[in-house]
């Protein structure tokens, strides 16, 4: 199954792809990309031609931050920033009720926006200071005399190798954390989150030279029986946590490939596409990203991207035995369904107009996520994490409300500006809904065919007048209604 950016996008294709990179398929969008860059290669480099934005969400509450943040999702000039900024966010999980400071997540949540689309490398050595990592997993608290080994663990297991390769073979072991353990001991933070080192409070072999050198990897890795001895070059201090981080992406696994290639070429290509893709796929998007050498997120980004396998699930229902679609995040489907609808939040808690007031943070909640809150330092559960009965009632809740918000505001449900109400033929209106939410390709027959009964109440030949107040508010806002709670929204 090869990498193939000069093959000419399809409308479902586009769709698929501006639905997994960004917010749900707009109709300007997807003529864009169908007119101007029908290749996956140059809609890949279209999408990906952006500076990152350096927005940071501001607030004295944390509630506050996870409002700015999704008000700025909503109007984001560029949709897939902000897709990477959520996949970093759950990567490195980060939960402010454990960190209790705002300002700080506000500070990791900058980060993560500003190297979303550069070195992975060089990211992973800046959440080595940040100082909201530093909190949640007790950098602070790791000391020469007492090394906590959180970070030292979670780096290893989260947020670079993974706890096994491939073949299910162990990447590192207990000695490995103890030792990288040694290496963060002494830092910690000041009054305004930069990060600092005090060598007093740092392990060094003339303090404990019971304790040896500081070697990692003796038997994982490729390294050899020797492992590697981290404190040289550059001796003991502020620069071992480096000379860890370069050793572990030197890192090889039991089929001696780059184990921090394959790890989050893998977490990044489910983010994308589908959980779970052959060693193939994997190993040819890497080699076509040079990603073991370059670690260029944004090369792995256009390598997922152009390559035949991301396009699996652009179809409609997959057959039985095809790869199955994936479910959209809570956020995801939030905010694509507000931009797509063109709707703003009203008020600084950022509700729906609707009579019950309710804060966008807590559909969200219902739905499974919150911003700046991911339940563990795993992050969130993807894919089934997301379905269940009350989490499904929460996203039929939304569509509900979102239809009711009526009005002639930004914050108003306005189908008049989506739909045109000079339509008077069934399924010319279901195509023109469908298109509004870009899931045109995603309905089977037998669903359209439902989607047509509702319409014209079994009457196949019945003419429609969206002009007409009672028709538009019940029917034309029903059938809205009814494709943002159907199972072809909720998936990509």
């Amino acid at each position: 199954m090869p990498s193939n950016p000069n093959a000419v996008l399809s409308p479902a294709e586009a769709r698929h792809l501006l639905r997994r990179t960004g917010f749900g398929a707009p109709a300007d969008q997807l003529q864009t990309l169908l007119s101007r860059y029908r290749t996956r290669g140059a809609a890949a480099d279209w999408l990906l031609n952006f500076t990152p934005v350096k927005f940071k969400p501001r607030g004295k509450t944390i509630d506050a931050l996870h409002d700015r943040w999704i008000k700025y999702m909503i109007t984001a000039p560029h949709p897939l920033q902000e897709k990477l900024v959520l996949f970093w966010h759950d990567h490195f999980a980060t939960g402010n009720d454990k960190v209790d400071n705002p300002p700080l997540m506000a500070n990791q949540n900058q980060l993560l926006r500003r190297s979303c689309l550069g070195n992975f490398k060089d990211l992973v050595k800046a959440v080595n200071r940040d100082a909201a990592m530093m909190e949640y997993l007790d950098t602070v608290r790791n000391r020469m005399r007492q090394p906590n080994e959180n970070y030292a663990r979670e780096l290893q297991e989260l947020f670079t190798l993974g706890v096994a390769d491939l073949n299910g073979t162990t990447t590192y072991d207990q000695d490995d954390i103890v030792q990288i353990a040694r290496a963060f001991t002494g830092w910690d933070y000041d009054a305004k989150g930069r990060p600092e080192f005090n060598a007093e409070r740092h392990d060094t072999m003339d303090a404990f030279p019971e304790r040896g050198a500081k070697v990692i990897y003796r038997a994982h890795g490729g390294f050899g029986s020797g492992g590697r001895d981290f404190t040289q070059p550059g001796g003991e201090g502020p620069a071992e946590i480096d000379q860890v981080v370069d050793i572990i992406f030197e890192h090889r696994d039991s089929d001696g490939q780059n184990t921090v290639a394959r790890h989050i070429a893998r977490k990044l290509f489910a983010y994308f596409a589908y959980a779970d893709p052959s060693r193939e796929v994997l190993d040819a998007i890497v080699a076509e990203a040079a990603f073991d050498t370059t670690w260029s997120i944004s090369t792995l980004v256009r390598a997922i991207v152009v390559h035949d396998a991301f396009y699996d699930t652009a179809a409609a229902a997959p057959a039985a035995g095809s790869t199955p679609k994936s479910v959209t995040w809570p956020v995801d489907h939030v905010v694509s369904t507000l931009r797509l609808l063109k709707m703003k939040l009203k008020g600084s808690d950022q509700r729906i107009n609707y009579s019950s007031r309710t804060p966008i943070r807590s559909y969200l909640a219902s739905m499974g996520q919150v911003l700046f809150q991911p339940p563990s330092v795993f992050g969130w559960d993807w894919e089934h994490g997301w379905v269940s009965s009350a989490t499904l009632l929460a996203r039929y809740d939304f569509a509900t409300d979102i239809i009711a918000a009526r009005g002639s505001g930004s914050t108003a449900f306005r189908p008049e500006r989506l739909v045109d109400l000079d339509l008077t033929d069934a399924g010319t209106i279901v195509d023109a809904v469908t298109d509004v939410l870009g899931v045109t390709d995603q309905f089977s027959s037998s669903e359209r065919a439902a989607l047509l009964d509702y319409l014209t109440d079994g009457n196949p030949t019945a003419a429609l007048d969206l002009h007409n107040d009672g028709v538009r508010n019940t029917k034309l806002n029903g059938l809205f209604g009814l494709v943002l709670q159907s199972p072809a929204y909720q998936v990509h």
